[in-house]
């Protein structure tokens, strides 16, 4: 959004003003201003809809206008499910390496090796009890023994093959997969962003001073589609001279006239501290060697005035 200043003085008007006899020292004549705000795209696109017109009446968040949005549709897309990827590897990295049917084959194989580990332990314990006896030789302890220590051995390596089938990934990959994530979350986010912001919307209560597009037509980037004009925008400019300038401090109430529209109240909210010669289009050519002071004032009801309006404006005194 860009603000500029409105309110172009009407020529008829101003000739009238500089013929007229000069007015009383506690009238000073003077101009509605409006700053407008302006209102278009980041992204060059084509007008899909206008939903304001001009000289309507919109409220903050209103859409006025909406631009094509197939490409930000896709990328919004595309973002969409980059992140169910991401998400997906997450999973994977922090769950278990196997698959839970695979896990299951471990266990019935832990269950085998822990019965045959039990055979070769009574095997064993009986080839004990027969030595000494004469009833079995020591080559057949020795078999029964070693073939002991094989069956413990199997059970501890099926043992080991459930521990790392039921771990997760390293953490440096699960690390990486949730930076994944987040960077993907990111990028959705702002695919987000750029396709709302192809529906312009009213930063705040305003008329809708001018359009510039009409619809199907190409509006560059940066380019306005509308210009708003919101009422705390609007003020009334006028100039005075230095022997009365600290009459009109800072939120001094002062009365403002103008042709064809009831009196106004507006409260001073600027006082220039640089002087300036009178500008031609406000005062006679008598008078514009005369140094003067900018002041710009808020009216109190700024619906009631028009930018570009020539106006009168009086200190408003106790009681007034």
């Amino acid at each position: 959004m860009r603000r500029k200043s409105l309110g172009v003085v009407a020529l008829f008007a101003l000739a009238l003003l500089a013929s007229c006899d000069a007015a009383p020292d506690d009238m000073f004549t003077g101009y509605v201003e409006g700053d407008l705000l302006f209102i278009g795209p980041q992204e060059p696109g084509r007008v899909r809809t206008l939903d304001v017109a001009e000289g309507s009446a919109v409220m903050a968040g209103q859409v006025l206008a909406t631009l094509e949005d197939d490409i930000q549709r896709a990328e919004l897309a595309a973002a969409d499910a980059t992140l169910a990827e991401a998400r997906a590897r997450l999973a994977r990295a922090q769950a278990a390496q196997q698959r839970p049917e695979e896990i299951a084959i471990l266990h019935a194989a832990e269950r085998r090796a822990e019965a045959a580990l039990d055979l070769a332990r009574i095997e064993m314990e009986r080839q004990k009890a027969l030595v000494p006896k004469g009833a079995a030789s020591q080559a057949a302890l020795d078999t029964a023994q070693h073939q002991h220590d094989q069956a413990l051995a199997s059970l501890d390596e099926v043992r080991r093959q459930i521990d790392a089938a039921t771990i997760a990934a390293r953490e440096e990959d699960i690390a990486a997969a949730a930076a994944v994530l987040d960077q993907a979350e990111a990028n959705r986010a702002a695919a987000r962003v750029r396709l709302d912001r192809r529906a312009l919307k009213a930063p705040a209560d305003a008329v809708t001073q001018t359009l510039y597009y009409r619809v199907g037509e190409l509006v560059p980037e940066g380019r306005p589609v509308a210009a708003l004009l919101p009422p705390g925008l609007v003020k009334v400019r006028f100039f005075v001279p230095e022997a009365v300038l600290p009459q009109f401090a800072p939120g001094r109430e002062v009365a403002v006239f103008c042709d064809g529209c009831p009196s106004l109240t507006a409260r001073v909210s600027f006082v220039s501290n640089v002087a300036e010669f009178t500008p031609p289009v406000i005062y006679s050519r008598e008078e514009r060697a005369k140094l003067v002071y900018l002041i710009e004032a808020r009216p109190t009801e700024p619906s009631a005035a028009r930018p570009g309006q020539p106006v009168t404006v009086r200190l408003r005194g106790p009681g007034q």
